[in-house]
């Protein structure tokens, strides 16, 4: 039986981030949730894989049980928080992965562990490469801080197929509403400016994702910044596939380690 410990770490500015932990076993993976979610959307992938890899999920700054303290957000900063839970397990070779905003995150964590890190793997993360504008952000964000409720209701709903059972759609807006909204306020306001393009360029290592289909994937422009980028589509499958189809997911996630190990 895999036994999954609660464990916790200190972000390089003393936040402390609360991270699950299980299994051993190398390369070691570690699992970064979206925006608005927690480390539980992963809770299928630790029992899946602790039984050949030491495997970590953590909550981000501002979500689930971490802390929430924070005076600077961000791609880079989030990065630097999955990176210290690498550090705090000890890992020598890891693999990164993330959902939504958890793929940028990787990233950014990947490369403060040159050497340690062996690729990075999307989970609906890597549709595009863009970024958005300072006014897209603060619109965003304004309007989750007006309405938080409303629209974290309205935007569940975007990320799944009309026909997607209802209890995991209800189930994922539940979760989500439990992220402060101040700290997603702060949160989606920093993401203006920030250019996923010019970090996946100094990335060294392999860049893989496994999207649905509820976004079209747009490999050929990530391939003319990142020419090794792969990328796999499931059929039929919104912006949560651990959720919706979590052994499919982890057939490809399985080919994915292997080829990167």
């Amino acid at each position: 039986m895999i036994r999954i410990e609660r464990k916790s770490c200190l972000a390089p500015d003393g936040v402390p981030i609360i991270y699950s932990a299980a299994g051993s076993g190398e390369p070691g993976l570690v699992f970064i949730h979206g925006g608005l979610a927690d480390r539980s959307f992963w809770d299928a992938e630790l029992k899946a894989f602790a039984g050949e890899h030491r495997v970590a999920a953590l909550d981000l700054p501002g979500h689930g049980e971490s802390g929430h303290n924070r005076k600077r957000w961000g791609v880079p900063v989030f990065g630097a928080d999955a990176a210290a839970v690498v550090k705090a397990e000890r890992m020598t070779r890891v693999v990164l992965i993330g959902n939504s905003l958890g793929g940028p995150t990787a990233i950014e964590a990947a490369l403060l562990l040159p050497g340690t890190a062996a690729g990075v793997v999307g989970v609906e993360a890597f549709q595009s490469l863009d970024g958005i504008t300072e006014e897209e952000a603060r619109e965003r964000a304004e309007a989750f801080r007006a309405d938080y409720a409303g629209n974290v209701k309205a935007m569940t709903r975007s990320l799944f197929h009309p026909d997607a059972d209802p209890a995991v759609l209800a189930d994922a807006e539940r979760r989500m509403n439990q992220s402060p909204s101040e700290a997603a306020f702060a949160m989606l306001l920093s993401m203006a400016g920030y250019d996923p393009a010019a970090s996946a360029r100094k990335l060294t290592i392999p860049l893989r994702t496994i999207n649905g289909d509820i976004h079209p994937t747009d490999v050929e422009s990530i391939r003319k910044i990142k020419p090794d980028f792969e990328a796999v589509i499931m059929p039929h499958v919104g912006h949560y596939p651990m959720l919706e189809r979590p052994e499919e997911l982890n057939r490809h996630l399985a080919r994915a380690i292997a080829d990167l190990a």
